[in-house]
């Protein structure tokens, strides 16, 4: 992983290649962002800065023999904890180690993964997934050791916040001192969940979720999504990169027209009676879609609704969507009021639990489709 391969977040990327190029390198970092953002990816390619042989003014070389093996994150000197259980594979004593494999495999499908996406890698059945105060321990033996080809050992914890207890404090001291040219990159989404004490013995970097257009650009480049596909996606992911990934293969429909159509069915249904016959067909074809393309109609549903809010108040200032689905918004906050959006949105939300629980996605959506009918259609 290099800094070129992550889009934006110029800022962060500068400030630590500074830190290297300057002899200012931390030796217990916490790179903090939410799920989806760039902070794992961002411990990646600074650990490959640190350790390249031949460091440019930006970025790693990307050609010499330790960029080649952090591109497939088999470098001697760099070393991962992250949140493990039992397996079929590994029924005992289960270490960070023993995943290895899965691991690098993970991270070259996608650095923006999570932790459920994790779990189901390995095969986890639905366990609880934690970092355990053996796993500590064995951090302890192998930063003991001495470097076999850099001149720095790193350690990447991804997601120390499920560490137990026990295990935070196992670390505690090593965290605090290391050996000479050790190095701690921890990777959290949450930092409210991590103990004290180890928040007090890192420094801090801070990763924003990713904005609309990076994307966007990142799903035309890597995936070649056509670009309307992209800014829908982008839009819905709200700063999530791994939750664009994931939705691209349920996103063959356009769901600003989708959403369009199935308000002006509801719009009309006690004003056209031919209308009800529509609205049964649309039913049926709503029922045909995967359950993650019903799911992203109704969350852009929602998404469209908080715009509409947005946009009553603001006009565009804050509103962030493309021309055209601004052009829909501006013309759904003429007929809906505030408390409409809201009854509105809130019958959107139910029914995504609904379908979440595997509900009949025909009567849900008809259900729904009645239910804000009627709130059109409140004086």
């Amino acid at each position: 992983m290099q800094f070129k391969d992550i889009p934006g977040l110029e800022d962060v990327k500068k400030t630590l290649v500074a830190s290297v190029r300057e002899s200012h390198i931390a030796h217990a970092q916490l790179f903090a962002g939410p799920e989806g953002s760039a902070n794992l990816a961002l411990a990646l390619a600074y650990a490959t800065y640190i350790q390249c042989e031949n460091r440019g003014e930006e970025d790693s070389c990307g050609e010499c023999a330790s960029c080649s093996k952090n591109k497939k994150y088999i470098h001697p000197d760099l070393h991962f904890v992250f949140p493990i259980s039992s397996t079929k594979q590994v029924s005992k004593d289960p270490l960070s180690a023993l995943f290895y494999k899965d691991w690098r495999n993970f991270l070259l499908e996608n650095p923006y993964n999570n932790l459920v996406e994790w779990g189901n890698f390995i095969g986890a059945e639905n366990k609880q997934l934690l970092i355990s105060v053996d796993e500590s321990r064995n951090v302890i033996k192998t930063l003991s050791l001495k470097s076999f080809e850099s001149e720095y050992k790193i350690m990447i914890i991804w997601l120390p916040e499920v560490m137990r207890h026990e295990a935070a404090n196992a670390i505690l001291k090593i965290l605090e001192e290391p050996p000479v040219k050790t190095l701690f990159l921890l990777v959290t989404n949450n930092l409210e969940k991590i103990i004290t004490t180890i928040l007090s013995r890192t420094q801090k970097v801070f990763i924003p979720a990713f904005e609309d257009t990076l994307i966007a650009g990142y799903l035309r480049e890597h995936y070649q999504v056509d670009e309307k596909k992209a800014l829908q996606l982008s839009y819905l992911a709200d700063g999530n990169m791994d939750k664009a990934i994931r939705m691209m293969s349920e996103a063959d429909e356009d769901h600003q027209q989708m959403f369009r159509d199935w308000m002006r069915m509801c719009f009309l249904l006690y004003r056209k009676t031919s209308n009800l016959i529509e609205l049964t067909e649309w039913s049926e074809m709503f029922a045909k879609l995967g359950r993650e393309s019903q799911k992203n109609l109704l969350l852009f549903g929602m998404n469209i609704l908080r715009e509409t809010l947005v946009y009553k108040y603001t006009a565009t200032s804050l509103v962030r969507l493309p021309q055209e689905d601004l052009t829909f918004v501006e013309n759904f906050s003429k007929v809906l009021s505030d408390e409409k959006i809201e009854i509105i949105s809130a019958k959107l939300n139910q029914s995504s639990l609904y379908i979440e629980r595997n509900a009949s996605p025909k009567m849900v959506f008809m259900a729904a489709s009645f239910q804000i009918a009627q709130v059109f259609n409140q004086s």
